[in-house]
Order: structure tokens, then C-alpha cells, then sequence
């Protein structure tokens, strides 16, 4: 017999005479050799996560219907949870860290000011006049833009526009949930104070310096421009033919670490009939259709991402993306964990 084979079947929990299992439950004990399996696990780790695809245009009659049904006062925040299957619906997340969710902003309304322990982002879906105040700055909302809202910071939402507007956020709440770190605190209506973070470093390399001083913000850009993202994929792409991935991250500019802390967000081109694979890496990821159409395949299943459509990969899976147009670039927001895994020292890229 092999050493290893020797601990290949492990007691099991039934094995042990019920008195004593009382007894261990009566102190709070739980013997580990029946579960160690199941928590590690050879090789691969057990995931809960599931290849999942919310479609937008079914969904988003359902989320207008919200908007009917529930008015902005009783909803604070109006939003539909986009919940992985495999996690439980009433776990509302998508991934073990990532919690996705669509939000509703009518003409006229205001999500008032608070602020949370949880970073969230809000990729905007569609509508225009739209705007997210954080710590005092101003950001307008156009299609594609992505905003930060980061832990501890003030936030409020209000909609000057005629039409309704809709945006994706994506929270690490489900890791903070977890980590029983999760609560909000009220505001009062923020005061908009000069300056914008996405005009102050709208140049690739240059940073404001103030009498010779770099900013000590640590989020200094809370707006990223969906038109800059697009120019600098595009301009990416004719600069270099031979790119396989045309991708961008999203990132802080004074220290050119990611965005946020825990998450990674970033924007990917695909070549009209490109496909590209990438890898399969420990960070679960999640994909979202700016422009374009583009089939997914993630292990033994695929999907067809329609504009403003979602899906989600399951960590140490391999996913297939292909531009469905034959004369188009597609447009792709990816969100993972890949920031936390690699705090962790988890990260892993098994190609």
C-alpha cells in the first residue's frame, strides 16, 4: 500500500457511536476527518459557483415593472440581484466575493446618501442624465462609463434625464458579509465640491502635481469614461496588430495598482470573428456585453451575450469568448477577484 492511499477513504461521521457525538455537540465540537475532504479537496477546489447568464432584455421589463410597483422611498435602492444558482438565490451573490445586481433610477428620483463598508462600482447599462455624487465629486453616468464607490465613501444617486437609467454594480459585499464586517450609515444630501478625478488624469502617463506634490487620495479617480476606455481599446488594437487580447484594467492612476482593493475590473475588444480563450485561473469572472454580441463557452456550457447581458464563470474554468460579427468589434466589462487572490497568495493561472 502507498502512503497516500492510505488516507485516501476517511471516517466517516456515522462511523462514531452516537453517545459520543453528543457528547461533542454538547461542548461545540466537531470532529474534522469526516468533512476534511469536502473542505480540502484534491487538486481543485469545491466550488459552489455555477456558469450562469442573466439576459437583459428578459430582465429588464421586470425591473421597469419594479419601478411601477415599488416607489424610490420604500426601495432606497432599487435593484435586482443577479444570484448564481449555485450559491442559493437567497444568498444574493453571484460569485464566492462578487455580488452583482441591476439598479433602476427614475426621471426625477434620488437614491439618498449613504455610505458601506462593502467597494461597489456601477458600470452604466443605458439611459443618459443620470449622475452618482461620491465623497462631494459629481460624476455623470453615460453608456459604458464606469464609476467607483468605494468603501466608506458618501454616495448618492439622483436623475435629471426623461428616461430611465439602469447600471450593473458589482460589490464585494458577499466577502464582507462574510467576514461580519457589513453595515451602513445615513446621509444627509452632499455638497458637489470643483474638480473631477476623470478630467484631472484624462492623460495616459501625465498626474496632477501641485507645486511639485503627487495626491494622497486614495481613490484620486472615481469616473472612468466609457469613450476614453473605447478610444484607448481601439487605439490598442491598430497599434498592435498582432495583439491576441486587446484588454485594459481599470486602475488607480497615482499608483497604477487595480482600481479597487478587492476586485479587478476591466474592458476587452475582440476583433470582428475573433475568438480568444482565457485561461483558467483561480477568480471567478464575470462578463458583461457593452456592445456587440459574443458567445461564451465556459466548461460543457455556452451562451450568447446580447448586448447589456451578464454571465459568470466559476474559478479554475477556461471561458471561450467569440465575436458573433464578421465587420464589428465587441466590447466586453469583465469584473473577477483576481486583486484578492492575489492579497491572499491564492491567485493562480493554470493556462
Amino acid at each position: 500500500m502507498q502512503d497516500n492511499d492510505r488516507f485516501t477513504t476517511l471516517g466517516r461521521l456515522e462511523d462514531l457511536p452516537q453517545a459520543y457525538r453528543d457528547e461533542l455537540t454538547a461542548l461545540n465540537l466537531v470532529p474534522l476527518w469526516p468533512s476534511l475532504r469536502a473542505v480540502l479537496p484534491p487538486h481543485v477546489p469545491t466550488r459552489r459557483t455555477q456558469a450562469t447568464h442573466w439576459s437583459y432584455q428578459k430582465l429588464r421589463p421586470l425591473l421597469l415593472q419594479a419601478g411601477e410597483l415599488t416607489p424610490i422611498e420604500k426601495a432606497e435602492r432599487r435593484v435586482l440581484v443577479l444570484a448564481n444558482p449555485g450559491h442559493g438565490l437567497e444568498k444574493m451573490q453571484a460569485s464566492a466575493a462578487m455580488y452583482l445586481g441591476m439598479q433602476l433610477l427614475l426621471p426625477g428620483e434620488w437614491a439618498p446618501s449613504h455610505r458601506h463598508t462593502p467597494n461597489a462600482v456601477r458600470m452604466v447599462v443605458e439611459g443618459e442624465g443620470a449622475w452618482t455624487t461620491v465623497g462631494g465629486e459629481k460624476c455623470p453616468m453615460s453608456r459604458g462609463d464606469l464609476i467607483l464607490t468605494p468603501t466608506g465613501l458618501w454616495h448618492e444617486h439622483g436623475h435629471d434625464g426623461s428616461e430611465p437609467v439602469v447600471w450593473l454594480d458589482v460589490l464585494d459585499l458577499p466577502l464582507v458579509y462574510y467576514m461580519e464586517a457589513s453595515y451602513h450609515v445615513d446621509g444627509e444630501r452632499q455638497t458637489v465640491v470643483p474638480g473631477r478625478g476623470d478630467r484631472a488624469y484624462a492623460r495616459g502617463g501625465l498626474v496632477p502635481t501641485p507645486v511639485f506634490a503627487r495626491g494622497d487620495k486614495a481613490y484620486p479617480m472615481l469616473r472612468y469614461p466609457w469613450a476614453d476606455a473605447r478610444a484607448s481599446l481601439l487605439a490598442l488594437a491598430a497599434d498592435q496588430p498582432e495583439l491576441e487580447a486587446v484588454q485594459l484594467t481599470y486602475t488607480n492612476p497615482e499608483t497604477g495598482s487595480d482600481a479597487q482593493n478587492i476586485l479587478g475590473f476591466y474592458a476587452l475588444m475582440l476583433r470582428p470573428g475573433q475568438t480568444l480563450r482565457l485561461p483558467a485561473r483561480s477568480p471567478a469572472m464575470v462578463f458583461h456585453q457593452i456592445e456587440g454580441r459574443t458567445s461564451v463557452a465556459i466548461a460543457e456550457q455556452s451562451f450568447t451575450l446580447e448586448a447589456a447581458d451578464t454571465c459568470c464563470a466559476p474559478g479554475y474554468t477556461a471561458a471561450t469568448l467569440k465575436n458573433l460579427s464578421a465587420d464589428q468589434p465587441a466590447f466586453v466589462f469583465i469584473a473577477d477577484e483576481s486583486p484578492l487572490h492575489r492579497k491572499l497568495g491564492v491567485f493562480e493561472n493554470r493556462g
